[in-house]
């Protein structure tokens, strides 16, 4: 190493460089800090706030015990058929007692139970950060482990474009350990001709999305030495530029200011093209299904031979399977809408085979709702999961519109949203919940009624 330099010695069965996998194990090592610290905080938080709300449910039960004592014993003066005035009052007291006292301890218990939500969140957060553990296989070595774990798009935030997410190091791990010898053999092969770090890791999700190792050989040659930005622009449907949390306020119809584009070069990936067509739910889950699949994305950029830079052709097959999808899922005529029932269908169709996951509807009409299923919504996308939305409003004659999207990522108490008109945005967690979610739309769309969840 001294002789050759640090850069240019390999190491692992798949020849990774020393100088990088010294890189991420340093960046693995500050995030498995940061999930420690983050966890034992979220932990923290949680002890207290129980205390408090033990300490506010001991002072309810108190006050009814009081109010107890305040109505006397079983032949006390309850039991007399009529009541003097002063025994009136002191049953009227003893009732605001009472009734102080089951305030008290509804709060505590909604205090403990808001609690406890809040701290399942943080901690399903922090602990997809651990990331590196989630490959547990022996074939690999703890570096090729690392790097694939650590590798990221070229372009944007490294931390928000990692390529193989928790969930898909887990099944390309489970996979890899899976294969016969022999095919494990060629998969590990395979591994060690990439060409870069991107490349490898996208072998890897492509065994994760469920293709055998004869598909991903066939997919490795078609990418095989492509540079790291030939292969985020056909493999990468969405890519999280390094400013797009920055809060940059809301345009006149409610929309954020701040929102990136989603394009295979000058192509939107985008409903009907254009966005003008109302197949969003075809849309978005083709969307989805090329974000967990990338050969299923390459089919759509690349075209047959993987190899086109054609943003017409790219177009033009975005579209027909938009329409296919529409189709499979029984869409509305004039590539307009689609049931909740067939949202449902396409989704298990189409993007549960590469996940490993069954998608459920759960409508969330009321703030509540959409409080109480935001640790599984956040749990999912944290894995790597996509969780559709819909969301709706209605006009001043109570006319309604709707449109669905997804939840494709989620940072501290933040969600990134795809909308299917061709962009990603990212919206708060009391946005999700009360009403804002026409900065991922516009002003006619501010509420979701209804989300897919992934259930294993």
């Amino acid at each position: 190493m001294a002789r050759k330099g640090l850069s240019e010695v390999w190491v692992g069965d798949t020849s990774v460089r020393a100088s990088d996998a010294v890189g991420g194990a340093s960046r693995a090592v500050t995030e498995m800090a940061e999930a420690f610290q983050g966890g034992a905080r979220a932990l923290l938080t949680l002890a207290d706030a129980i205390g408090d709300a033990q300490k506010q449910d001991a002072d309810g039960r108190g006050r009814l015990n009081h109010a107890r004592g305040q109505l006397g014993g079983r032949d006390g003066f309850m039991d007399k058929l009529i009541e003097t005035d002063e025994e009136k009052q002191e049953l009227a007291a003893a009732r605001l007692v009472a009734a102080d006292g089951v305030d008290l301890m509804h709060k505590a218990a909604v205090a403990a139970h808001d609690a406890g939500g809040a701290a399942a969140q943080d901690l399903n957060k922090w602990a997809a950060e651990a990331r590196a553990g989630k490959l547990n296989t022996d074939e690999l070595t703890a570096v090729d482990r690392l790097m694939l774990a650590d590798t990221s798009n070229a372009g944007g935030d490294p931390e928000l474009n990692e390529i193989l997410t928790a969930n898909e190091l887990e099944r390309s791990g489970r996979a890899l350990e899976d294969l016969p010898p022999a095919e494990r053999a060629r998969m590990e092969k395979l591994l060690a001709d990439a060409k870069s770090p991107q490349e490898k890791a996208y072998l890897m999700k492509g065994l994760a999305a469920g293709h055998g190792v004869d598909e991903v050989e066939t997919f490795a040659g078609k990418i095989h030495g492509k540079d790291p930005d030939w292969l985020r622009e056909h493999l990468a449907p969405i890519t999280t530029a390094a400013d797009s949390m920055d809060d940059q306020g809301t345009q006149y119809n409610g929309a954020n200011v701040n929102t990136d584009d989603q394009s295979f070069y000058s192509q939107g990936w985008s409903q009907g093209g254009d966005g003008s067509e109302g197949t969003c739910v075809a849309s978005s889950t083709v969307a989805a299904r090329a974000l967990v699949d990338p050969l299923y994305a390459l089919d759509l950029t690349g075209g047959p031979s993987g190899q086109e830079d054609d943003p017409d052709a790219f177009r033009q097959r975005l579209v027909e399977e938009q329409h296919r999808v529409h189709l499979e899922g029984d869409g509305g005529a004039n590539w307009n809408s689609m049931d909740l029932t067939g949202k449902t269908e396409v989704l298990n169709k189409e993007v549960s085979p590469d996940t490993g996951s069954s998608y459920e509807l759960q409508r969330v009409p009321t703030a509540e709702a959409r409080r109480d299923a935001l640790p599984e919504i956040e749990k999912a996308v944290a894995e790597g999961k996509p969780v559709p939305i819909g969301v709706e409003g209605f006009d001043e004659n109570d006319k309604r519109s709707g449109h669905a999207m997804m939840i494709v990522a989620q940072e501290g108490d933040m969600l990134q949203i795809y909308n299917p008109w061709g962009t990603t945005t990212w919206v708060s967690e009391d946005d999700f919940v009360n009403g804002g979610m026409a900065k991922a739309s516009d002003n006619d769309l501010p509420n979701a009624y209804a989300v897919h969840l992934p259930r294993d």
